[in-house]
């Protein structure tokens, strides 16, 4: 008995009776006991049983991935018959669901892991040689082996051209998407509509529209700083966009604290804002990055490919990866095609160590 019913029966001198415990009328969905996780296991085996007697030995049927499909079917259809002879319909349909969703993650990321697995397995015979690190493309052929030559000059052009365009376009996007989100009116609405536009607009014309206004029209050579200002023409509305939605996450009780606080509406955006919506804000970095990182047709149309290395962006051609790449494939030639893989592969290891780099330096520092 709690203390409420002593109250009760201290003043209308009824002392209620013992307690009775309500049986449970819900279960949590999310909990799975050992028959649920048999039954998983069982529905899984008696699919692939079915599926191979069926689509191997009756059926004039072959091939590996049909085969994974029609078992996955055959899985979730049994998974479905197995768990709703011992569980309510809510509790089946919620399997299933979980069943479908998991089995398209696991699709996507064995895509991706092909992929990378893929690129690093034929790019595997460039690794054995420390020149492909060390050294550039002068003076080397396309029938010359991997012991002469590397892509030295191809990290170096795609560190400098992204290091230029990140300058350029975080805090262009950072305060675009600050302005859309914090101070508003009628301008944020056009601002909101050119970055959006700006979202769809294909690499190519963004390259086309430097070559024609810096090249074409100032006169300026074909350079790596070129190549960089057509990279943050492609880099700014996904920094942008991101951003805002990031910023617009942000609890607007965050903000009404600071101004009762006495703090201005800048002082509320760079102490309370920002410092909140950090880790989303690296995120949309990382979005940029990955965008820019992988860009060929601006640096193809503005800087060109070249062999030779140059650290200079205002002087002479610079090359990137994603250029060398492409420039490698067209080749043709078997060695060139390697390099390639290489290249490539180095290239999405840098946006794997980039990716977590960014994710530590910006993740909220929590009190020990």
């Amino acid at each position: 008995m709690t203390l409420a019913n002593f109250a009760d029966a201290a003043l209308t001198g009824i002392v209620p009776g013992p307690e009775t415990t309500e049986p449970e009328t819900f279960r949590k969905l999310q909990t799975r006991s050992l028959d649920d996780r048999l039954s998983m296991l069982g529905a899984a085996a008696a699919a692939l049983a079915l599926v191979w007697l069926l689509y191997e030995q009756i059926l004039p049927l072959s091939g590996a991935l049909g085969f994974g499909l029609c078992w996955y079917a055959a899985f979730v259809g049994l998974y479905a018959l197995v768990t709703s002879c011992s569980h309510p319909r809510p509790v089946v349909i919620d399997r299933v669901v979980a069943a479908l969703i998991a089995g398209g993650a696991a699709v996507v990321g064995a895509a991706l892991l092909t992929v990378v697995v893929f690129t690093f397995y034929k790019g595997w015979p460039a690794y054995h040689h420390l020149n492909f690190f060390t050294h550039d493309m002068a003076g080397v052929g396309p029938q010359d082996p991997l012991t002469r030559g590397g892509i030295l000059h191809a990290i170096v052009g795609s560190f400098v051209e992204l290091a230029i365009a990140v300058a350029i376009s975080l805090p262009l996007g950072l305060g675009a998407a600050i302005y859309m989100t914090e101070v508003g009116g009628r301008l944020s609405k056009v601002v909101r509509t050119v970055v959006e536009a700006m979202t769809a607009l294909p690499d190519l014309v963004a390259g086309l529209f430097i070559y024609s206004l810096l090249i074409v029209g100032l006169g300026y050579s074909r350079t790596g700083l070129a190549a960089a200002l057509a990279i943050s023409i492609t880099m700014l509305p996904i920094i942008a966009r991101s951003s805002e939605v990031v910023l617009r996450v942000v609890p607007g009780g965050l903000r009404e604290a600071g101004w009762a606080l006495g703090s201005s509406q800048w002082q509320t955006v760079r102490r309370v804002v920002l410092p909140t919506a950090r880790p989303g804000l690296a995120t949309s970095l990382i979005l940029g990055v990955a965008r820019g990182i992988g860009e060929t047709a601006p640096v193809l149309i503005v800087s060109g490919a070249s062999t030779f290395l140059n650290y200079n962006p205002n002087v002479n051609p610079m090359n990137s990866l994603p250029l060398f790449v492409f420039s490698a494939v067209r080749s043709g030639e078997p060695t060139y095609i390697t390099r390639a893989y290489g290249a490539a592969s180095v290239l999405l290891g840098l946006v794997i160590v980039g990716f977590v780099l960014i994710r530590l330096l910006a993740r909220q520092r929590t009190a020990r």
